[in-house]
């Protein structure tokens, strides 16, 4: 893909990844492939914000040219270590020998570390700021936004966040915009990539919100690193990120669960119709045919989970054992949670599966529901009792 004019004398020049499925070790799907997102900033000075992953690095430095020769490029600015923004700044540099690098001081020795370059670098802090001519760079220092080195690039001038990892959605798609594509779709990847990247980061990303409104910076453009540019609807995607790291949620549940020889599944089902009896929302997902990372997104908007497993080896089913890592280190907000299963020989799943929500901050509300072997008339409607009690929860909460 060629060039974007952004706004005057502003230029996409990043690149589209059309094939990638998986992101951050497998633990997030990315079915729409993504972008890798660099900005050019040509003023009397030029400025490059953030490069791309290094297998685009000759695609990023085409569009370059397009606008202007790269020999001219005076800063880069890397607002973000990770090398699918990183990994082309080596390169870069070869064309651009006098540019000097911008960072806060942890991106300074991330970058070291990764790349081993003697390379001119200015430290970053909040507040500091780079004249470009017309243009002035401010920074904003972001740590754990979503790394310790994360920083945000403002331009007060045309109103323009630069927050790297930052309301990002992963989508490859032939458009720059927020008003080019279809609005049902963004705000899903939008809430899929805040569920699965920036979610234990709520506590911050309201602090961050609050730090920028106290600097009274005016947002009228969002450009992120991965997806589409917000120039419609900058205000729309950060009140659901404040939405979202509030932990605020509709009254839904999801049932997730695995099954042995399909008892556990039986238990799942007459859970899901007691549920449905209370006319609470419901969604219905088996491990591992359902994609994790879409669960998680369906996740950050309900406020009940429900977990079921067969016993093997006096624990949890395989299958279930990453989504429970993955809460983990998600750590959600304002849920609360139940579990089931069967078991023959000997029980097991259930209290590892309690034990594991409360390790992921998740109360879990009532005594887990067990059948051994599988469940008669009378157990499933236990099975439907335990549904409905726990929908009367989640309408009570």
């Amino acid at each position: 893909m060629t060039s974007v004019k952004v706004l005057e004398n502003i230029y996409w020049v990043g690149a589209l990844d059309w094939n990638i499925r998986t992101f951050h070790g497998f633990t997030y799907s990315t079915h729409r492939g993504t972008t890798y997102n660099a900005y050019l900033i040509v003023d009397g000075r030029t400025a490059l914000i953030d490069t791309v992953h290094p297998s685009f690095t000759e695609e990023m430095i085409q569009n370059i040219r397009e606008v202007i020769d790269p020999s001219k490029i005076d800063y880069i600015v890397a607002n973000h270590v990770e090398t699918d923004h990183s990994g082309a700044i080596s390169e870069v540099l070869k064309l651009a020998k006098k540019a000097k690098i911008i960072g806060t001081a942890k991106c300074q020795s991330g970058l070291q570390k990764h790349y081993f370059g003697d390379w001119d670098f200015q430290v970053a802090k909040t507040g500091d700021e780079v004249s470009l001519g017309d243009k002035t760079l401010k920074f904003i220092e972001a740590p754990l936004l979503h790394w310790p080195d994360s920083m945000f690039t403002y331009i007060e001038k045309d109103k323009l966040l630069l927050p790297n990892d930052a309301f990002g959605q992963h989508w490859a798609t032939s458009k720059r915009f927020d008003d080019e594509v279809n609005m049902e779709i963004l705000m899903d990847e939008a809430t899929k990539y805040y569920a699965n990247i920036l979610w234990p980061f709520s506590g911050l990303v309201l602090k961050k919100i609050a730090d920028i409104q106290q600097l009274g910076l005016k947002i009228d453009m969002i450009a992120p690193s991965h997806g589409l540019i917000w120039r419609s609807y900058s205000t729309k995607i950060i009140e659901a990120y404040l939405k979202w790291a509030e932990g605020e949620a509709s009254d839904r549940i999801l049932v997730v669960y695995d099954t042995m020889w399909g008892s556990t599944e039986k238990m799942a089902k007459a859970i899901l119709d007691g549920i449905m009896s209370e006319g609470v929302e419901v969604l219905l997902f088996r491990l591992p045919f359902s994609d994790r990372g879409d669960i998680m997104k369906e996740l950050l908007d309900s406020k009940g989970l429900i977990l079921g497993s067969s016993t093997i080896n006096n624990g949890i089913l395989p299958t279930m054992a990453p989504f429970l890592e993955e809460l983990q280190g998600l750590r959600p907000k304002n849920k609360i949670a139940a579990v089931f299963g069967s078991y023959g020989w000997g029980g097991g799943a259930v209290k590892v599966m309690e034990e594991k929500l409360g390790k992921a901050g998740i109360e879990v509300t009532a005594p887990g529901l067990t059948v051994k072997w599988v469940p008669s008339e009378d157990e499933l409607k236990r099975c439907f009792e335990f549904g409905r009690d726990f929908a009367l929860q989640i309408k009570r909460a």
